[in-house]
């Protein structure tokens, strides 16, 4: 017998970064009238496993929009190095959207914001119940820095089969004791090549932890500095130098990593209740798709969406898709 959840799960899914994962994964898979679906099944693996092993009261789903948002218009830069999404998988996101609303799930979009704004916006929102438990689905890191004690990110480690689910204390295990909050700082210091954020040059990894783990944020870093306080003396000259060359572009970096929490979206948890949904309209859509394994499980979590499971403390931080 399952026991009873201390918190109601709010899952909130980081839906482009999945389908990109999948996409790049899978072989390609296409139905009897050539459409590539291979995205899409990948898709929906994960939201299966996510469903089975968390069993969420609340659903939603957030999408990147394909127009230039805040962070273009502060650094023109900003993801210029990213290749064009092929037209494979363009063609499979509205396929997504679809089936995720014939499971009753909300879909969240907003021009000028990407889905990682949605969703911590969505996440903070979560938070002004004590009773609600976020959980991010997502397909890269970009979300641990929203992970605190009402927040985990159960995210793709490899492929679509292998996923983890973060704490505080797997994010720390994961980035050297950094705290989730310092991520963003973080990546201001090292900077990101897959986003092109420029961070500071010629500071890596270990240095930027080894500078927050010493001074807790980046303004204290260039604050200590400035000072010529006793706390800084220990730092090598070269870093010293090259930290005080790149201020700007290390607060710049700050700016473009953090993600926004107060996106203007019409979000309401009732609202994202995940009530049962179509079965026959789901399973016509999947049958259209040709996904017969994916029908007959169905049934599995068509029973479990209006009962209460083991939650994200019932299950272990690493798994394996079924």
């Amino acid at each position: 017998m399952e026991e009873p959840k201390d918190k109601k799960v709010l899952m909130v899914i980081d839906s482009n970064s999945i389908i990109h994962r999948a996409f790049h994964a899978l072989p390609a898979l296409t139905t009897k009238k050539g459409e590539e679906v291979g995205a899409v099944y990948g898709f929906l693996l994960v939201f299966f496993k996510a469903i089975k092993d968390f069993h969420p009261e609340c659903i939603s789903a957030a999408f990147d929009l394909p127009f230039p948002t805040f962070r273009h218009k502060k650094y023109k830069e900003y993801k210029a190095k990213r290749p064009p999404t092929p037209k494979e998988l363009k063609s499979q996101m509205p396929k997504v959207k679809e089936i995720l609303r014939a499971f009753s799930v909300p879909v969240f979009e907003k021009e000028g914001f990407e889905a990682d704004d949605i969703i911590a916006t969505i996440a903070s929102s979560a938070k002004k119940s004590a009773e609600t438990e976020a959980i991010i689905l997502s397909g890269d890191l970009d979300a641990l820095q929203l992970v605190d004690r009402s927040t985990k990110v159960f995210a793709l480690r490899k492929g679509v089969k292998d996923v983890v689910l973060y704490d505080e204390g797997l994010v720390k295990e994961r980035f050297g004791g950094l705290e989730p909050g310092q991520l963003v700082d973080f990546k201001a210091l090292r900077g990101d090549s897959s986003d092109n954020i420029p961070g500071v040059e010629g500071i890596g990894d270990k240095t930027a932890t080894e500078l927050l783990l010493r001074f807790g944020t980046l303004e204290n870093i260039y604050k200590k500095i400035k000072e010529d306080s006793e706390d800084e003396k220990n730092i090598k000259p070269r870093i010293k130098e090259t930290l005080l060359k790149n201020e700007k572009l290390a607060f710049l970096s700050e700016n473009l990593a953090q993600v926004q929490k107060n996106v203007p979206i019409e979000f309401d948890i009732e609202a994202c209740h995940w009530k049962k949904f179509d079965r026959e309209k789901v399973v016509k859509m999947l049958e259209d798709l040709e996904f017969k394994s994916l029908i007959e499980r169905i049934p599995d979590i068509y029973e479990k969406s209006s009962v209460s499971g083991a939650g994200a403390s019932g299950i272990g931080k690493q798994g394996k898709l079924l």
